[in-house]
């Protein structure tokens, strides 16, 4: 799919309807983001996760929004720009590689997005890397019968990115949803180190 008309994008993406299936608020603060944290919204799009983000993270953190789409990119920095969230920085990213440092961040999530990527067993690899000790990923995505999101043939199971996270050397658990009609959550977690 061809993601560069932004305007276009930004009419379905930042939708105020949106709100209501994709409760954001309580999304944002299932990730349990505190002041100073790292977080990376993967597949950014045209940012509708990013001034939520910001304000959890605070001043003294950091949002990284990552997509492929340099169109997409651009859009999110205007945005950040204009509404003055000086804590966002948008980057352009490869298909196969998110491009973070080892260690960097705290919490990495991916909201509508995960179906797209190829190699998500070797993608969760390069996030697991990604993150501190103490880092999650976090992946919301569509259900098989949800009413919103892509054709059947590229939704993925709860189950499947759960067996995903766990070939990419993260242990990995589905979250009950709660209020989230239409998505499942996964979380990704760092194995323990053996004793």
């Amino acid at each position: 799919m061809d993601f560069s008309n932004t305007s276009r994008f930004a009419q379905a993406f930042d939708d105020p309807k949106r709100d209501g299936w994709q409760k954001p608020v309580e999304l944002v603060a299932r990730l349990g983001l505190e002041p100073g944290s790292v977080v990376v919204d993967l597949g950014s799009g045209t940012g509708y996760f990013v001034p939520r983000l910001s304000r959890a993270v605070g001043p003294s953190g950091k949002v990284i929004a990552l997509d492929v789409e340099p169109n997409m990119v651009e859009h999110v920095r205007e945005r950040a720009q204009k509404a003055g969230l000086v804590n966002v920085e948008s980057r352009k990213v490869p298909f196969d590689d998110p491009g973070l440092a080892p260690a960097s961040v705290d919490r990495v999530l991916i909201v509508n997005t995960w179906h797209h990527i190829d190699q998500r067993v070797e993608y969760t690899k390069k996030l697991a890397r990604a993150l501190k000790p103490s880092g999650e990923v976090w992946i919301v995505d569509f259900t098989l019968e949800a009413k919103h999101g892509p054709p059947a043939k590229h939704r993925l199971t709860a189950q499947q990115v759960a067996k995903e996270l766990e070939q990419g050397s993260l242990s990995a658990e589905v979250v009950e949803p709660e209020g989230l009609p239409d998505q499942y959550l996964v979380r990704g977690r760092l194995r323990a180190a053996p004793r």
